[in-house]
Parts: C-alpha cells; sequence; structure tokens
C-alpha cells in the first residue's frame, strides 16, 4: 500500500484556507497513493475552546469537502477534525474514502492540560478501519501514551497503525519513542503525522512525522520543521510473513479493557 504522508503547517481557526491547502497537496499525490494522512484537528489547529469551528458531521462542508476529495483523487484520507455530532462536540478522528461511505473514531484520551477534556467528548470504541485489503488501526495524539487502548487483538490484527497528532516541539522525544514502541509491540507498521510551525497559542511543532517499517526503519525521514509531503510503500506481504517468523503476536498476555463510561 502506497501511502502519503502530509507534514504541514495549519492555519490556525481558518477551515476554509486549510481545506484550500489540503486540495493543493492531495491534487499533488492523486494518481501515486492510495491514501494520504494529514494532521490531527487539520482544519483548525488544537484550538479546543472554539466549538464554533466545529464541523457538523457528514453535512458540514468540511465533511463534504472531504469526501469530494476523495472521490476526486481516488484514494483515501486520514486525519483528524473538530466535529459537531448530535449536540456534542469531538475530535473525530477519519477515514474518507472514494465512493464510499466514511468511517471515524473518536479520540478516547482527551488532553486535559490542552482544554480538550473541557469542551470534547471521548470515544469508547476501539474500531478497525479496512481499506483495500488492508487494516487500519487510528490513534489520536494523546492515545499513544496509552499501549493497552492500543493493543493488537490476537484475533484480529492490524497491519498498520496510524496515529494524527499535533504534537509540540517541547515534548517531540516522547512521540519519537512512543510511535516506535507502538509498532513494534504491536507488530505492525506504524506511521505517524505530526504538524510543523507555530499555532495560535504560540506553541511550537517541529514535525517528526515517521513511518516505520517491521525492523524501525523510518522510511519518511523529514527534517525538522520540513514542510512537505513524503511518499512510502508498505508491503503487507512482508509483514504477514515478518509476524510468521517470529510470531511473538500469538504469546502476548490475555487481558480485560474495562472502559469507564
Amino acid at each position: 500500500m502506497k501511502i502519503a504522508l502530509l507534514q504541514y503547517p495549519i492555519q490556525w481557526a481558518d477551515p476554509q484556507t486549510n481545506l484550500g491547502l489540503l486540495d493543493e497537496r492531495l491534487r499533488a499525490v492523486a494518481g501515486q497513493v492510495d491514501l494520504a494522512v494529514i494532521p490531527e484537528m487539520f482544519s483548525t489547529g488544537f484550538c479546543t475552546d472554539r466549538p464554533g469551528l466545529a464541523d457538523e458531521w457528514l453535512t458540514g462542508h468540511t465533511s463534504q469537502a472531504l469526501q469530494h476529495m476523495a472521490d476526486e483523487y481516488n484514494l483515501a484520507i486520514v486525519g483528524s477534525m473538530m466535529v459537531m455530532d448530535h449536540g456534542k462536540l469531538y475530535n473525530r478522528g477519519f477515514i474518507f474514502r472514494p465512493n464510499d461511505s466514511p468511517q471515524y473514531y473518536d479520540k478516547h484520551h482527551l488532553y486535559a492540560s490542552g482544554g480538550e477534556a473541557e469542551f470534547f467528548t471521548p470515544g469508547n470504541e476501539r474500531k478497525l478501519f479496512e481499506f483495500r485489503g488492508v487494516k487500519i488501526r487510528l490513534a489520536v495524539c494523546y492515545d499513544l501514551r496509552f499501549p493497552v487502548w492500543l493493543r493488537q487483538d490476537k484475533n484480529n490484527l492490524y497491519d498498520i497503525l496510524i496515529c494524527v497528532a499535533c504534537w509540540p516541539t517541547i515534548r517531540i522525544q516522547y512521540w519519537d519513542a512512543l510511535l516506535a514502541a507502538r509498532a513494534a509491540e504491536n507488530h505492525c507498521y506504524g506511521i505517524g503525522v505530526n504538524m510543523v510551525g507555530t499555532d495560535g497559542l504560540q506553541l511550537d511543532y517541529n514535525g517528526h512525522s515517521a513511518a516505520y517499517d517491521t525492523w524501525l526503519k523510518d522510511l519518511a525521514g523529514f527534517e525538522d520543521y520540513e514542510s512537505g509531503t513524503c511518499i512510502v510503500d508498505l508491503s503487507i506481504e512482508k509483514l504477514r510473513h515478518f509476524r510468521e517468523v517470529l510470531p511473538q503476536w500469538k504469546e502476548a498476555d490475555e487481558y480485560e479493557l474495562i472502559i469507564d463510561n
């Protein structure tokens, strides 16, 4: 599966401009990739106290624009955005697929220090997405710190873990360590896409988007603060062979995840 990692600045609280920027980047990779990954809350930045910027799920302008781009460029788009759904605010991870209905995952671990828990509703479902025969697990930023939440199910393995983020430079060392760890312990490819630049709160972001293969080699290789696109080609056949040769996933501890509603 060919995947484009799109690392770039987000215009603070400006959905229309951000949709235009995304359209330019997707147009540039159309016909070259199956799937494109964009940063967390791509349409607004991490402005958690601005619920008026939320898109109405499916019927809103941002949702409809994403579906149009997926159809027009024949690729899936993975990211997250602020949505209002049945009167509740979510940081919603999504996969918009060409000529198909979108699927979503609501961020479970809300970042209280950033005001997210005050306004947003946490999601309580762990979901797998399937696209072109590949199973994908989606995480949103802070979720990456919680290994049990992302743990593989031995009876229903996912192939790629994708984490989209607004992860600031001051804590980037944790992003680097955790993304690699989650890929290693779950015997999967690991894709992480972060933003770059400065947001409306004057927080600095230096990116460090990455694509880890089965040997934890970073196939993306972005430079600090680089705004650009990297295309990686992930072999699902190679991953499955790797799992057969080193079947450590079969020996994982059994556990029960209790979700506090």
